[in-house]
């Protein structure tokens, strides 16, 4: 009899359970969006010890008449459950702080490049002059301490712990400013100790010298070994701040700077650039061209040895090497480098436009903005050259008469293109 009576209990209590529970659910469906505020805000005062009482007071007129002890259930199940959203209104105080925000950092990047370009000018304009006068003022004392091949390898320390320590700052611009600092260091005083030249002109002229030089292990001293150094540089950054992704761009460029500057490419060179200059040159061409175009080839291979892998691991390698492609290509295709014989010329034209379409292709393919921005860029840039190039068949640009007109034209030309590029946009996104 006992257990029957226990069991009763239990099933009754169940049902009251289950009667609650139902009872909070059907209220909370027959709420609308001002009546859960008001009991979110109600939960968020009781917890908070302010008076929910006079807030419930000139409040209540909202809802039907419930219990005390439903509106706190209910009030609990809807602080409990729910998630603030919070979305700044139109030209409200916070949406022009967050389009300050995005302006200033735009600003931040910008502010890094033209230090970094400033600092290494200035090294280059007062470098030899402030050596000369330490040395020449200073020389009792500083001898021994700073002379060139003392000075050179603390500057090279100096280059590395820029490298080592720049890492952990948090500041973007002068982390930055910094790694640069230490990676020019690194390469400039590299130079100086393999050349056994302590100042900039001098061994900046054996790294010319050398580059088309018969001896090779100066070459190798002089160009790779400080350009094998930078990358290394480069690829403890990259491992220490993987979200700078621009120094992608710069190893590609100084690991292909220490291959290819090895002397075997100088004899297998002339066998390599024909691929992008396949007619006979019947004039003089510069010679940092045809090697230019063998470097793109071998560029290009590589390119297309990590596409074929379809692999993300490599995009951001292969955004790099696209870059610097679409950039070389632009410089390749001038007509300023084929004056005597069009014929490569109007080849160049066909084998740019070539790689800009697959290169937005693929781009597509693999949904990469940052490529598809990059083509969209380097075509625009292309069409530009081409217009200026345009008119030097004719007459000259600066000499011309009509030269409004074709001030005029460009000025439609990048009108046109700006809507290409917003129409390309819309198609790609959706928009």
């Amino acid at each position: 009899m006992k257990k029957i009576l226990l069991l009763f209990l239990l099933c009754c209590l169940g049902t009251y359970a289950n009667t609650a529970s139902e009872n909070s659910v059907n209220h909370l469906s027959s709420l609308n969006e001002k009546q859960r505020n008001i009991l979110y805000e109600f939960e968020v005062l009781k917890r908070n010890g302010c008076k929910a009482d006079q807030f419930w007071q000139e409040n209540k007129n909202e809802f039907p008449e419930f219990d005390a002890k439903t509106r706190d259930e209910l009030a609990q199940q809807i602080f409990e459950n729910s998630t603030i959203v919070y979305k700044p209104q139109k030209n409200s105080k916070v949406q022009i702080w967050m389009k300050t925000q995005l302006l200033t950092n735009w600003m931040f990047y910008l502010s890094a490049f033209i230090a970094i370009c400033a600092v290494i000018a200035l090294f280059k304009k007062y470098w030899s002059l402030l050596i000369g006068f330490l040395l020449k003022r200073l020389e009792p004392i500083l001898r021994y301490l700073f002379s060139p091949l003392l000075l050179t390898c603390e500057l090279f320390a100096v280059g590395i712990a820029c490298v080592f320590y720049a890492v952990s700052i948090e500041d973007f611009v002068m982390r930055t400013v910094i790694i640069h600092l230490g990676l020019f260091l690194l390469w400039s005083q590299s130079t100086a100790l393999f050349t056994k030249e302590y100042w900039v002109k001098k061994y900046v002229f054996e790294i010319e010298s050398n580059f088309w030089g018969k001896d090779a292990w100066e070459t190798i001293k002089t160009i790779c070994l400080p350009a094998v150094l930078v990358t290394l540089a480069l690829w403890y950054v990259l491992y220490k701040v993987p979200a700078d992704v621009f120094y992608n761009y710069e190893i590609v460029i100084s690991g292909i700077a220490s291959v290819y500057a090895l002397p075997f490419w100088r004899i297998v060179e002339k066998y390599i650039y024909p691929v992008l200059f396949p007619f006979k040159n019947e004039g003089y061409r510069a010679r940092s061209i045809d090697s230019l175009g063998a470097c793109t080839v071998i560029a290009l291979v590589l390119t297309a040895i990590l596409v074929l892998q379809w692999n993300a691991v490599f995009y951001n390698v292969i955004a790099a090497f696209i870059s610097l492609e679409i950039f070389v290509f632009l410089i390749l295709s001038l007509k300023e480098n084929h004056k005597y014989n069009l014929a490569n010329y109007y080849y160049l034209q066909f084998i740019t436009v070539l790689f800009l379409v697959l290169v937005f292709l693929y781009s597509c393919q693999i949904n990469s903005n940052e490529i598809i921005w990059f083509s969209l860029i380097g075509s625009c840039l292309f069409i530009i050259l081409k217009y200026f190039e345009i008119f030097s068949f004719f007459s000259s640009w600066k000499r011309g008469k009509a030269w409004a007109w074709k001030l005029l034209g460009l000025a439609a030309l990048l009108w046109g293109l700006g809507k290409c590029i917003l129409y390309v946009s819309k198609v790609l996104y959706n928009i």
